[in-house]
């Protein structure tokens, strides 16, 4: 692990944001970031689903909404009953967005600040300005469709169909680039990675 001194102010921290698409390899960016650099990772991904429990801000929101039907016996709510309820009609599925995103990105924010690291990563893959506006800096891992398409076929079993289909609901390129302050081309070895996060973060974070 690098070695970080005299990196903030007291009390001072720096939270990166992380974002690109399905298959990209974020998970290799945040991993360096956390074994190499000491960064405390955040993924909203999972926040959204841990505010999707029972009993928790999400939950609540989603079930007052589209009612119980989409609940199972436990309580627990049934994500292939939702996605057919949401997804069968637009205006659901965007008012589900409004009402659960801004409670991920308080809590995620929330967890970034009450962490006792300076370092933060906050991984996404839904770039917007509110998320850009929170973090110091915003990078976007870019990998081309084709190495993404081979990858997660290799990775998840995905076949083509439905891995075009996750690509093609998700942002476009033009949206990833937006938002963030610096590119990380992922297309390359683990190596070629890790100069250029450690090039990016020379300027932000003092090593010796």
């Amino acid at each position: 692990m690098e070695n970080i001194r005299n990196a903030f102010p007291a009390g001072g921290k720096f939270i990166l944001g992380i974002t690109g698409g399905v298959g990209s390899g974020k998970s290799r960016v945040l991993e360096i970031l956390k074994e190499e650099y000491g960064f405390r990772v955040i993924q909203a991904d999972q926040v959204a689903k841990d505010l999707m429990q029972p009993g928790q801000e999400s939950y609540r929101a989603v079930v007052d909404f589209l009612g119980p039907s989409i609940l199972n016996e436990d309580g627990t709510i049934n994500r292939p009953a939702m996605a057919q309820v949401i997804f069968g009609c637009p205006d659901k599925r965007i008012q589900v967005d409004r009402l659960t995103h801004p409670l991920v990105w308080n809590t995620a924010f929330g967890e970034a600040l009450a962490c006792p690291e300076p370092l933060v990563v906050i991984e996404a893959a839904i770039p917007s300005k509110e998320f850009r506006d929170n973090c110091g800096e915003m990078w976007y891992v870019y990998t081309s469709r084709e190495n993404r398409m081979e990858r997660l076929r290799e990775s998840r079993g995905y076949t083509q169909e439905k891995t075009e289909s996750i690509m093609d609901s998700q942002a476009p390129e033009a949206g990833f680039r937006e938002f963030s302050d610096a590119v990380i081309d992922n297309n390359g070895s683990v190596e070629d990675t890790r100069k250029q996060i450690r090039r990016l973060l020379k300027n932000k974070i003092r090593m010796q």
